[in-house]
């Protein structure tokens, strides 16, 4: 595959994630996070099936023997963090949700690394500093002397668990033998069966119009099927280190989507962006030694 591809495939991955926090911001007001999320993983999950058996040809039984793991990342990456994430965008804006979540990278480096008992670099312990910054510039709007008596942005506190949850399931992932596409296929299935029920019992009145349906449908096809499949694909291309530097992306995508629409960016967004995004590269810059055998 020309390498050009595979770059291309690494931006619209990271572009239709960026609309889910744009579409999912827009839809919080005529549907409930639980509901948003049983409808999602309902849409995606046969399409996921599909995939999986033309891209990778799956050993179902094999697979199946899992299970337990299975439901545990499901619950954790597929249930929590989409409530999370939806919750978070019902109380703040898409991009200051993008904001925060765009530590995922450094807290993922930072755990693996203590599990795996690496010593930690010093550009990583920096970049984890750079990114925290950020963050709770973020969160506490601007006012990050007071940290202790302010009042903090709830949506960002909402999407920081949604980072936590992410982590854990990116790490408790590195253990399963099932591969990608057909971990989300069961994964989605999991999910979906949980929660239809759950939320045709639970869930209130949907009031979304036409438009919001649509939206509805971006999020259970572009963002939860074609990143899944567009990143997996590059990953095995150029490896995970080299796409993880394209997660940058997604809010400088979200502010573009958030202006197109006319929501506003304030200076501190900006300068809390910034400061995330430096510190995501500080911690994902490979070591030179490691750096000067890739070259080579």
């Amino acid at each position: 595959m020309a390498s050009w591809r595979v770059y291309l495939f690494l931006v619209l991955a990271n572009l239709f994630w960026s609309g889910n926090y744009v579409v999912g911001h827009l839809l919080a007001g005529g549907i409930s996070p639980l509901q948003l999320t049983a409808i999602r993983w309902a849409i995606a999950a046969p399409l996921l099936i599909v995939l999986a058996v033309l891209l990778e040809k799956p050993a179902w039984r094999s697979a199946l023997r899992e299970w337990p793991m299975h439901v545990l990342q499901a619950a954790l990456g597929l249930v929590a963090f989409c409530l999370f994430s939806y919750q978070a965008l019902a109380h703040t804006t898409a991009l200051n949700a993008a904001l925060v979540g765009a530590t995922n990278p450094v807290l993922i480096a930072i755990v693996a690394a203590l599990l795996v008992r690496e010593r930690l670099r010093g550009s990583s312990i920096l970049g984890l500093v750079t990114s925290l910054l950020g963050v709770l510039l973020v969160l506490t709007h601007g006012n990050i002397l007071e940290v202790f008596t302010t009042e903090y942005n709830v949506g960002g506190l909402y999407m920081l668990g949604a980072v936590i949850v992410w982590t854990a399931y990116t790490i408790l992932g590195r253990t399963l033998t099932t591969t990608p596409v057909t971990s989300a296929a069961l994964q989605s299935v999991i999910a979906a069966v949980a929660l239809v029920p759950l939320s045709l019992a639970l869930g209130g009145p949907v009031t979304l119009d036409s438009a919001g349906w649509w939206g509805v449908l971006y999020i259970g096809i572009f963002p939860s099927v074609l990143s899944l499949m567009l990143w997996n694909i590059s990953v095995r291309k150029i490896g995970a280190a080299r796409a993880g530097i394209y997660l940058n992306l997604m809010p400088v995508f979200t502010a573009l989507m958030a202006l197109a629409i006319g929501t506003p960016i304030t200076l501190i967004q900006i300068l809390g962006g910034a400061l995330v995004i430096t510190g995501v590269w500080l911690t994902s810059r490979p070591a030179r030694r490691t750096a000067q055998v890739l070259v080579a």
